[in-house]
């Protein structure tokens, strides 16, 4: 199943140093180790904002549940998550 997640992220401005340094590279080792597995197709940067929107392949809602409720920045970001269908005009 293909979804579109569009995820804000919102870190406390008093958020100490070393924590975030953590969390920040558990987050890219999270997403690198799906993206390796087939499961995070896309990773875009919305221009201008710390945000990013994302094409997940999983295989049911649980799963990407599963994945989104994985992400160490996941308590810090307002997430939208839309199902997709295939469009009759894609090639």
């Amino acid at each position: 199943m293909l979804f579109a997640v569009q995820m804000t992220v919102n870190l406390p401005s008093d958020m100490d140093p070393e924590v975030r340094a953590a969390t920040l590279a558990a987050e890219k080792e999270y997403a690198r180790k799906l993206q390796h597995a087939g499961e995070w197709l896309h990773l875009w940067r919305c221009a201008g904002r710390y945000a990013n929107l994302s094409v997940f392949d999983v295989a049911d809602n649980d799963r990407l549940n599963d994945i989104l409720w994985g992400l160490p920045l996941f308590p810090c970001m307002d997430v939208t998550v839309t199902p997709l269908a295939q469009h009759p005009s894609a090639l």
